[in-house]
C-alpha cells in the first residue's frame, strides 16, 4: 500500500519549493502517492503566477504519513490567519512526518507545530521566520534540520536535499542515489554545510 504525501497550496507559494521535492517523490509511485491540498480544491497560484490543481481541501484530507508546507509570499499574510493556522494543524498534525521548505518553517511555527523543536529556514528571510515560534531553537546554519518527525529545510532548492535525505532516510541510501541518478541531480549531503548563511544581512526583506 502506497504512502501518503501531502503537499500544500496556498495563493503565492514558492514553485520550486514544491516540485522539487514532487520530482524525488515521483520517482517512487510505486511507494508513494502525492496529493495536493488547499484551503479548497481548485487552480492556486504560485508566487511565479503558475496556478496548480489542488485536488483535496485541508478538511476533507486526511490520512497522510507525510506532509510538506512550501514556503513564498504567501506566507507573509497566512502567519496572522488564525484561521488557516487552525486548519494547519489539524491538516499536519495526524502525519508522521512534517516537512517544510524555505518559509513554510515560519507557517510551522506560527501554527505552534515546532515548539520544542529545532528547525531552519530561508537564510534570506531568516529573520522573519525566526520570529515566530515561541520555543522553537532556530538554527541559523544549516542547509536543513531533522529533529524526530520534523525535517525543515533552508530555501528554495535547498527543499531537493532534504527530500533526498528523507527518501534515505525511510528507503535506504542506495534507493536515494537511484531517484538521484534519474534526475541528474547532486545535492548537499551535509546538513550542517550551509554557505548561504548570512552571507547578507538576515534583516534583508525577500521575495519568499
Amino acid at each position: 500500500m502506497s504512502r501518503q504525501v501531502g503537499v500544500l497550496l496556498f495563493d503565492g507559494f514558492e514553485l520550486l519549493d514544491v516540485f522539487g521535492p514532487v520530482e524525488l517523490w515521483s520517482r517512487l509511485s510505486d511507494r508513494y502517492e502525492v496529493t495536493f491540498c488547499a484551503v479548497e480544491p481548485g487552480p492556486v497560484r504560485s508566487s511565479q503566477g503558475a496556478a496548480v490543481m489542488a485536488t483535496e481541501d485541508m478538511d476533507a484530507s486526511a490520512g497522510h504519513d507525510i506532509v510538506l508546507i512550501p514556503g513564498g509570499m504567501g506566507t507573509r499574510s497566512l502567519v496572522d490567519d488564525r484561521s488557516f493556522l487552525t486548519r494547519l494543524r489539524g491538516w499536519a498534525t495526524p502525519a508522521s512526518i512534517i516537512s517544510s521548505v524555505c518559509t513554510g518553517s515560519a507557517l510551522l511555527a506560527a501554527a505552534g507545530l515546532l515548539e520544542g523543536y529545532r528547525a531552519t529556514s530561508n537564510k534570506m528571510a531568516y529573520a522573519w521566520a525566526s520570529s515566530h515560534g515561541r520555543d522553537v531553537r532556530w538554527e541559523p546554519r544549516a542547509r536543513w534540520v531533522h529533529d524526530r518527525d520534523r525535517w525543515t529545510s533552508s530555501g528554495v532548492a535547498a527543499g531537493m536535499d532534504m527530500t533526498a535525505a528523507l527518501i534515505a532516510h525511510l528507503e535506504g541510501k542506495e534507493t536515494a542515489e537511484r531517484v538521484l541518478r534519474e534526475v541528474e541531480l547532486e545535492v548537499q549531503t551535509d546538513p550542517d554545510r550551509d554557505p548561504f548563511a548570512f552571507t547578507d544581512d538576515p534583516a534583508t526583506p525577500s521575495s519568499y
